[in-house]
This record gives C-alpha cells, structure tokens and sequence, in this order.
C-alpha cells in the first residue's frame, strides 16, 4: 500500500540487456514518465491508460469509470498535459547518455565529488528506493551539494562504497548499471539533461522490486 510505504517510490526497474534490440518506446517505460504516472489521480490515472494507452474511446472508459464523457475528456486532456510536462524537452544520443553514465560511476566508486559534482545538472534530482528495506534517503535529493552529501554519509556511516565492478544495461530506457552488494543487488538509472550533464539518478535498493534480475 503505497500511504505506508517509506522514503521514495520508484517502479520496477526494467531491465534492458545492451545486446538487446532498443525499446520500441522507451519514453513509455521511463522513470519519469511512470512517476508522472503515480503523480496523477486515480481517476485521471484510469483516463489515460484507458484511452491513451489502450485505446479505448470516450464513451467506452466513461462507462467503464461510471462518469459522463464531457468530464472523461477533462480528466484525459488534464491527465496528459501532466504526462507530456514530464517528458524530456531535447533528445541525447545514446553514446552521450552512456558516457554520463559511466562519468557518474567512475567518479562515486573513486570518490571524486568534484568530478562527481560536474556531472550533475545544477537542479539534478536523486531518488533512492530502498522500501524501508535496504538503506536509502527518505526523502527527493536537489542538486548536486545534496546528491553529493548523501553519498558522503552513506559512505562514511555505513562503508557504502560504490562498486568498482558492475554491468551496463538499460533500465526503463535509460542507461544504468546493476551493482551487486552485500545484502544484494541494486539499480542504478541515469537520466541525461541538458549541456552534457544528468537531470536524474534513480536508485532502487529494495529487494521487493529486485528478485527478477539475473545473477
């Protein structure tokens, strides 16, 4: 039930191996686009799953719902000016978006905060999801002095280093890493922003959400 759940929500991580063919619709299956999903109502929610992503017509989801078609188009046009606000604004290559990733890893495993801090756009965000399960910041993180003072806590409480070894693939369209720990494996997915820097970082720690990924 997602009122008791503790600290940040993220979906599933989607797991795209690098060999794979690219997702036909990968902005679809983003983290952003699926938090903008869970940031809707239940009902605009309904509207435009219903009818955006399933193709149902007005009249069919308003009797589904129980509501008169006039307020089903309402909530579907409300519904996807939140979605379309959540999508990216500019496209980055897929090479660009790899080495932003591999410039994040390298500088948290060698624990550059400098280079690490050059990485992230000025109003990066960092959610980690650890379910109150595994460790993880209970609440959104904004810009890098925040992102990077997490890192420095984790590191210097708990000895939560950052890997030296992990594996590349793609998680719900973005390139990311699978990093195993101790107490099991987590995600980590990267988001690419503007001016050769990260929008998102996007980490999920809770087993709950990690039991499908291949040793």
């Amino acid at each position: 039930r997602r009122e008791v759940y503790r600290g940040p929500w993220l979906p599933e991580p989607l797991i795209e191996e690098l060999a794979d063919d690219p997702l036909e619709r990968a902005e679809d299956v983003s983290v952003a686009f699926l938090l903008a999903l869970e940031r809707l109502s239940p009902l605009e929610r309904a509207v435009f799953l219903l009818h955006d992503v399933f193709d149902e017509d007005y009249a069919q989801v308003a009797e589904t719902l129980g509501r008169n078609e006039a307020a089903v188009r309402q909530l579907a046009s409300r519904a996807r000016a939140h979605v379309k606000d959540a999508r990216p604004r500019f496209t980055v290559d897929e090479a660009e978006a790899a080495r932003l990733a591999a410039a994040f890893m390298a500088a948290a495993a060698q624990g550059d905060m400098k280079a690490l801090g050059a990485v992230l756009a000025a109003d990066a965000v960092m959610l980690t999801d650890g379910g109150g399960k595994r460790s993880a910041a209970l609440r959104p993180l904004h810009g890098p002095a925040d992102i990077i003072a997490l890192l420095e806590g984790l590191a210097w409480r708990s000895g939560l280093a950052w890997p030296l070894s992990f594996r590349a693939v793609r998680i719900n369209g973005y390139p990311g890493v699978i990093l195993e720990r101790e107490d099991g494996p987590m995600t980590v997915a990267f988001q690419p922003g503007e001016g050769g820097k990260l929008a998102g970082v996007y980490m999920v720690r809770n087993p709950d959400k990690l039991g499908h990924l291949k040793a």
